[in-house]
């Protein structure tokens, strides 16, 4: 159970498939428009429940609770030698210095 004042994350669905404009491509329309909204929670909420929230920048905004003091957990990727190599000879380019 998340608590009044706990920074979480929701999601809501913004518009159904059927919903969606026709500009948009089809496989695009096939899906609903979601938003996950991380904020401070307004009152006592368990996981699954729908919550309220309050936004960094003060918007009021209602969903479910799926997330507990959200965090980044992506990456760039496993380290690629040559992108390394190509950014130390671009720099020297750019900024000079002497050969290697």
């Amino acid at each position: 159970m998340a608590k009044k004042g706990d920074w979480v994350r929701i999601h809501s669905i913004i518009l159904q498939p059927g919903e969606r404009a026709a500009a948009v491509p089809e496989d695009t329309r096939q899906v609903p428009l979601e938003l996950w909204t991380k904020g401070y929670l307004a009152a006592d909420t368990p996981l699954g429940g729908e919550a309220t929230v309050t936004t960094r920048t003060g918007r009021v905004v209602s969903g479910t609770l799926t997330d507990e003091a959200p965090h980044y957990s992506h990456s760039f990727g496993d380290f690629v030698p040559e992108l390394q190599q190509a950014g130390d000879d671009a720099f020297r380019f750019l900024f000079g210095g002497g050969k290697k």
